[in-house]
């Protein structure tokens, strides 16, 4: 198991985990999201070369459009 802090809140998952695999997991899939892991922004164009690790503390923003 892989404990992760995703805004602050510990989560465990099966590793090995990607950042693709955890936005797949979160069903967050085709949502506009920011990802920020240990204090630097993912570019979504590497989510799934991002492996995550034990510990990793992970801040997301999902987009809300509206007027």
């Amino acid at each position: 198991m892989l404990t992760l802090s995703i805004n602050g809140q510990p989560r465990q998952f099966v590793a090995p985990l990607t950042v693709a695999d955890l936005v797949q997991q979160l069903d967050l899939l085709g949502k506009r999201v920011a990802i920020e892991r240990n204090g630097d922004i993912v570019p979504r164009s590497t989510f799934a070369a991002t492996a995550l690790a034990e510990g990793d503390q992970l801040e997301i923003v999902v987009a809300v459009g509206g007027g």
